[in-house]
């Protein structure tokens, strides 16, 4: 092989690499969660609408996409939230394939803001789990590993107001104790996709049954776990698995307990492995913390994001229909 040869075949394996290397670090840029929506979203634009009628997913008319999100608006549950989350699937494939993306032309535009008039944008999100609920599922805990597991895995989550996600990824080094109480790394979240990391701190609760740090305590001493995963799943038997919980597994957990303490089961439906997070913003708000006390916990960047929970923990606090005589 000559040397210009041998040169040229060096190049196209050095592209061929970093080809892979610059994918793979797309992939990174998103969130694994954000990346299986974009995928679930873009499966059913494909299946559920291009192929039943013969139309070209990639690259996709403006027309094809006005189609498919009033299909989804006219004929299908779907929210308004759920059918602007489905075009932002659609665009980021089309940019990703190095395609020109349809979905910021005119009729897909105008389709949308008919359709956010017609159907509204108010979210529909899952009930906050409060200090009174959190109290009745802790109570209603079975003995034993399981019980311990969720004591802890719920008491944390509320204390820390945590994302699912987050709790998932917990690992026994992100938790150190001490004299004041308990204090979380948290290396990676949803608005810390860099990983810089932030510290939370939880306090030691004033009652024994009820407090994160000893039902943490409790849960580590009994287990013996020195490293790795901080809370794992406990099958029928006891054991303890070695790998931590997936993210989906949180909002499960949180159901089951609320169905061992008697909650009803369609009010338990409610319920989400985001209520902890929820529970605690606006439980907080009902108590009259500040906005920014409750930020430094939750880790909200943005107080339009907070005071959603805020306004639903103070519907009823200095309601104005209280001076009404009624």
């Amino acid at each position: 092989m000559s040397e210009d040869l041998a040169l040229v075949k060096a190049q196209s394996d050095l592209m061929r690499g970093l080809t892979e290397d610059i994918e793979e670090f797309i992939r990174a840029a998103r969130a694994p969660a954000t990346v299986r929506a974009y995928q679930s979203d873009w499966k059913d634009f494909v299946v559920s609408f291009c192929k039943p009628y013969g139309l070209t997913p990639l690259p996709a008319t403006s027309g094809t996409v006005a189609g498919y999100i009033t299909f989804l608006a006219k004929y299908t549950p779907a929210h308004a939230g759920t059918i602007t989350r489905r075009l932002t699937a659609i665009s980021q494939i089309h940019q990703f394939a190095g395609q020109k993306s349809p979905v910021s032309e005119f009729l897909v535009t105008e389709t949308l803001k008919g359709i956010r008039r017609v159907k509204g944008t108010a979210q529909i999100g899952k009930e906050p789990m409060l200090t009174e609920t959190i109290r009745e599922v802790i109570a209603g805990v079975p003995d034993g590993l399981l019980g311990l597991r969720d004591t802890a895995l719920i008491l944390i989550g509320f204390a820390g107001a945590f994302r699912r996600s987050e709790i998932a990824a917990l690992m026994r080094k992100d938790a150190s104790f001490t004299p004041d109480g308990l204090v979380i790394t948290l290396c990676r979240s949803k608005t810390d996709q860099e990983g810089r990391g932030r510290e939370v701190g939880i306090p030691w609760g004033t009652n024994p049954e009820t407090c994160p740090v000893r039902a943490l305590q409790r849960w580590l001493d009994t287990v013996k776990i020195a490293d790795g995963p901080l809370f794992r799943s406990v099958d029928r038997h006891g054991n303890v698995s070695q790998q931590g919980l997936s993210p989906d597994s949180i909002g499960d957990i949180i159901k089951r307990a609320m169905l061992r303490a008697g909650f009803d089961k369609e009010v338990v439906k409610n319920f989400s492995g985001h209520s902890l997070r929820a529970g605690h913003a606006t439980q907080a708000a009902r108590n009259g913390v500040p906005e920014a006390t409750i930020m430094k916990q939750t880790g909200h960047k943005s107080v339009v994001t907070l005071r959603k929970y805020i306004r639903a923990g103070e519907l009823f606090v200095e309601n104005a229909a209280d001076s009404l005589g009624l």
